[in-house]
């Protein structure tokens, strides 16, 4: 093993190969889990806040994680796992020059949308607890919601808070992998 990426013979890969194929499957299970909700709400109601069944679930059990933040939590150990085991194959000698190049402007653009996104997401979700407090009553953080950009499709907020922080950590690492020193490949 060099430069912290591990090949298919290394002792750690077989554990980093098992973790990402289960942040995967969690992944994957809470997204049809939320879109069901989530349509099965529009059905009965007409109405949906992206994310907030997401936000309002507790697994596994009561007070304990939401399923918003599993689905944070195995986004970034995915992503973790994967930058470890698959990164020098996808990467090393194969993007060149010109491609490399536009790859690291979008994942820069990436980086500097999602850190916007974080940043006015937490400060709405902000504003909505200060203006509760002033009012004169806490209000409940997890249904805190805006309808932006789209009034007919509300964003629960702490739901996008955590899904743009989660992608603002991932194309930043992705952008420091891109743009660390490489060695060639050996082989």
């Amino acid at each position: 093993m060099s430069g912290g990426h591990l090949e298919r013979g290394d002792p750690g890969y077989a554990v980093y190969l098992a973790v990402f194929y289960a942040c995967m499957a969690m992944m994957g299970s809470i997204a049809i889990y939320g879109i069901a909700e989530m349509h099965g709400e529009w059905a009965r109601t007409g109405h949906y806040v992206l994310g907030e069944v997401l936000v309002s679930t507790e697994v596994p059990f009561e007070n304990f994680a939401k399923l918003s933040t599993w689905l944070f939590f195995s986004a970034i150990v995915g992503w973790y796992c994967v930058s470890r085991i698959g990164w020098r194959r996808t990467v090393a000698g194969k993007i060149g020059g010109r491609r490399m190049a536009l790859l690291q402007l979008m994942l820069v653009g990436l980086s500097a949308i999602c850190l916007y996104e974080v940043l006015w997401t937490f400060t709405v979700l902000n504003a909505k607890i200060a203006a509760g407090v002033a009012g004169g009553a806490v209000p409940d953080i997890d249904s805190l919601y805006v309808a932006y950009p789209d009034p007919a499709r509300p964003w629960n907020l702490i739901f996008a808070t955590k899904s743009f922080l989660a992608a603002f950590v991932v194309t930043s690492h992705a952008l420091y992998l891109s743009t660390r020193p490489r060695k060639p490949a050996a082989g």
